[in-house]
């Protein structure tokens, strides 16, 4: 997404694309359904809890460790191979996420080098910080060529001056375009895709959409699937009206299936099954 030009608010204009408003209005109606629930008054802990295992979950699945449900809360221990790396990183990802909230606004590249360090739970010199040019990149979901580090540090620069600045978009299109940008740039060496569905995050809860972290886009964008995951991507990498519109109805329709699945999760703490 380019992030110059005379529009002072380039979010904003995207909030007013075809389709974009019915978006946003789906994904306020369906939070609001699991906000106004009954267990959400009592025991909302709870369910921030458990929407963040099956945040972390769906995050994964997405990045090629799609592991059950039940197999995710069982383990432990992480460290066995890729696949239980990948689920661990995204477990430290939704827990750290929350602790980062009020840096965001203020300091957006300092959050995403804290997440990849997280993530990536290594010391390497290349942890924490933007790739450079030469260096390999591990994300093996995204195949679109990759932009080089000059790009990758004027564009980053960009999004977080969007972020500082603030913007009167919906939070939905903020967060869809901090994700989808983050995807596309890739800029560092591995994790890419886990810390942008954790950004998505930060941006979905710190706005006040879903303060709570009971809606996780991330098991939305799962049950969707990769290929529509992967097919609604193209459409933000394209640049067209119609292929951000598509990226962003494709995130909102994450956000309410999270939604739905918190809302199960209330229905069964209800019935005392949970």
């Amino acid at each position: 997404m380019s992030t110059t030009g005379a529009n002072a608010d380039p979010l904003a204009a995207l909030g007013s694309l075809p389709g974009v408003a019915e978006s946003v209005e789906s994904v306020r109606k369906a939070v609001d359904r699991v906000y106004g629930h009954r267990i959400m008054r009592r025991r909302s802990n709870e369910v921030t809890s458990e929407a963040a295992l099956r945040g972390a979950r769906g995050s994964a699945a997405l990045s090629g460790a799609d592991w059950a449900l039940e197999e995710v809360r069982r383990r432990t221990d992480f460290s066995g191979d890729d696949e239980a790396r990948v689920v661990g990183a995204a477990l430290r990802l939704t827990a750290e996420a929350g602790q980062l909230l009020s840096v965001w606004r203020q300091s957006p590249l300092r959050v995403l080098a804290r997440l990849h360090l997280v993530a990536a739970a290594d010391k390497g010199e290349e942890v924490g910080r933007p790739r450079q040019d030469g260096e390999p990149v591990d994300e093996p979901l995204i195949e679109l060529p990759l932009p080089d580090a000059a790009e990758v540090e004027g564009r980053l620069d960009g999004l977080a001056q969007l972020v500082i600045a603030g913007s009167s978009a919906p939070a939905l299109v903020t967060a869809a375009v901090v994700h989808g940008e983050l995807l596309a740039l890739r800029p560092f060496v591995s994790h890419n895709g886990l810390v942008a569905r954790a950004a998505e995050r930060i941006v979905l809860v710190g706005s006040g959409l879903d303060p709570k972290s009971v809606c996780p886009a991330e098991v939305g964008q799962a049950e969707q699937g990769r290929a529509a995951y992967l097919a609604a991507f193209e459409g933000y990498v394209s640049g067209t009206p119609e292929g951000m519109a598509t990226w962003i109805a494709h995130c909102g329709k994450a956000v309410g299936l999270g939604a739905r699945e918190s809302t199960a999760v209330c229905e069964a703490l209800q019935r005392g099954a949970a």
